[in-house]
């Protein structure tokens, strides 16, 4: 009898495996290939059109946003953990809560286009190239970090990614002069150019505005408003919070930071506006973080901790695109974890990279200060003390 009870729920389990690949066959064909959405209409100033209110998603599309937004998220909270086991040093703003900014502007525009944005910059290299292994590796400051460990958190490149900028708003006149590299070398390209709502009240950004506005630069100016500069909310730091009316002459639209594809739709809006030659653009996302301004904020002393709950419950980016795309049997529930399992996978075996690999050794202290120029010698901390430098 027991022989005959193993048989049987040996042949019942070979039954159960053949039925669920079988299934698991007809679900992968039965999944929606694409499916169309509402989503939220952007409030507009100075434009007679608007970005579409109903858009098409595709399976495909959806899968590899839901992915890039959770690799965003969990290396976040693994810079986290590094941060408070003080393998990571020094200043780290982190970005998860606004996945959706990042991975909707770069479904809206081409890896050819230029991006500059401020010092929470991990998604942004991560969107442009960079891997999460060197992003990981400059965190702690080692030798094989994007920037060979010498730049950290503020400070990562990619190609037509322009950084990380440590000082508040600095980044946006370089953005400005970027995209007037763009017009002058008559490439059908164009920068974003992203600042805070922190950094919105700065004379730069004003400057920059209207210099865009005259010469007509393909620019696309957005504003991260996360609600918080700092620890200051947006209403004690502004006379007006409307950011995306700011350029006064310049055309501006206000756009759901928190959904990936109402990002991806203003971002193409904005694109295809300053590809025809109409000049600037700027974009308000409203959006939130999660984390305090820095890790050496802990963000809750002006705000509450319901406030930051109800966010992630009501408005996740993360969430709301898996929402949607179960409901709409675009994807399984068993997919979307597998993908979750090998990104917490990369995500382990980056950090064990960037605490292993070794530090850059000092003779690399002075390296690069010229791109393409013979080895040249660098004073150090006193006359008497000689450094070389090696493009």
């Amino acid at each position: 009898t027991g022989n005959y009870l193993a048989c049987l729920a040996n042949a019942t389990a070979q039954e159960q495996f053949g039925a669920a690949v079988v299934m698991s066959a007809r679900t992968y064909a039965d999944f929606t290939t694409q499916a169309s959405f509402e989503i939220k209409k952007c409030d507009v100033h100075k434009l007679d059109d608007a970005p579409a209110t109903e858009v098409v998603l595709t399976r495909e599309e959806g899968l590899q946003y839901y992915r890039i937004m959770q690799t965003m998220r969990r290396m976040e909270l693994k810079a986290d953990q590094l941060y408070k086991q003080k393998i990571i040093r020094g200043f780290c703003h982190l970005y998860d809560g606004q996945e959706a900014c990042a991975v909707g502007i770069e479904a809206g525009i081409n890896l050819t286009d230029h991006l500059i944005t401020a010092y929470r910059a991990h998604g942004y290299t991560y969107t442009r190239g960079g891997t999460v292994k060197e992003i990981m590796a400059e965190l702690t400051g080692r030798r094989g970090g994007i920037a060979k460990g010498k730049g950290g958190s503020m400070h990562m490149y990619t190609k037509n990614f322009y950084g990380g900028n440590g000082i508040v708003g600095a980044q946006v006149p370089l953005g400005a002069g970027v995209a007037l590299a763009c017009k002058y070398q008559e490439r059908n390209e164009l920068c974003v150019c992203l600042y805070g709502d922190g950094a919105a009240n700065q004379g730069q950004i004003f400057e920059t505005y209207n210099m865009a506005a005259l010469w007509k630069l393909p620019v696309i100016f957005i504003c991260e408003n996360n609600k918080y500069g700092m620890g200051t909310s947006v209403e004690r730091a502004a006379a007006s919070t409307d950011y995306f009316k700011r350029g006064d002459f310049i055309p501006g639209l206000r756009v759901d930071g928190m959904d990936v594809l109402c990002v991806r739709e203003a971002t193409r809006f904005a694109a295809d506006h300053c590809r025809s030659g109409k000049g600037p653009i700027l974009m308000e996302l409203q959006t939130y973080r999660y984390h305090g301004h820095s890790m050496s904020d802990p963000g809750v002393s002006y705000r509450t901790r319901e406030e930051i709950q109800e966010v992630r419950s009501k408005s996740d980016p993360i969430s709301m695109l898996k929402d949607r795309m179960l409901s709409n049997n675009m994807a399984s529930v068993e997919e979307l974890k597998e993908i979750d399992v090998e990104v917490r996978k990369e995500i382990e075996d980056a950090a064990q990279f960037a605490t292993t690999d070794p530090e850059p050794p000092l003779d690399d202290l002075c390296n690069h200060i010229f791109s393409n120029e013979p080895p040249l010698e660098v004073r150090g901390t006193n006359p008497w003390t000689k450094l070389k430098s090696v493009s």
